[in-house]
């Protein structure tokens, strides 16, 4: 059976409430709706993607749109992971801004999938987050 999903790159209409569960349920980190709401209005784009009318996963990225672009928060509901979802929402945010180059976060166990669409591991990656300790503990800074 195959799953029909509507993408969507526009935040009207966005149950900002499911921005978290679905963060949380993709095992990434996420703050109150109403900062996510800010967060992706405030982003050069935002793709969103839809099940019959059920929001299913989401990515955003920030860009000058010029040549530098960071993908944030790319994340699906697990029980739509594996059905090219994730890959969509990708390939419609780096169409968007196509020359330009993109960093990002993946999460812990995640890289290959970012792997498959040529996104290589950086060796001068550096952070400076304000919650050093649990990023830590997650795997993403030494």
């Amino acid at each position: 059976m195959t799953v029909k999903i509507i993408y969507k790159d526009n935040c009207c209409n966005i149950d900002w409430d499911e921005i978290p569960k679905i963060l949380s349920a993709a095992g990434m980190s996420y703050s109150d709706p109403e900062v996510h709401k800010k967060a992706f209005n405030n982003s050069y784009i935002t793709v969103f993607a839809f099940y019959n009318e059920n929001l299913i996963g989401f990515g955003r990225a920030i860009s000058d749109g010029v040549y530098q672009a960071a993908i944030y928060d790319l994340a699906i509901l697990p029980e739509y992971q594996g059905k090219g979802v994730g890959r969509e929402l990708l390939k419609k945010i780096t169409d968007t801004i196509p020359n330009c180059n993109y960093i990002l976060y993946a999460a812990p166990g995640k890289e290959g999938f970012y792997e498959k669409s040529n996104f290589r591991k950086m060796r001068t990656a550096m952070a400076l987050f304000n919650n050093a300790e649990e990023k830590r503990e997650k795997g993403f800074i030494e």
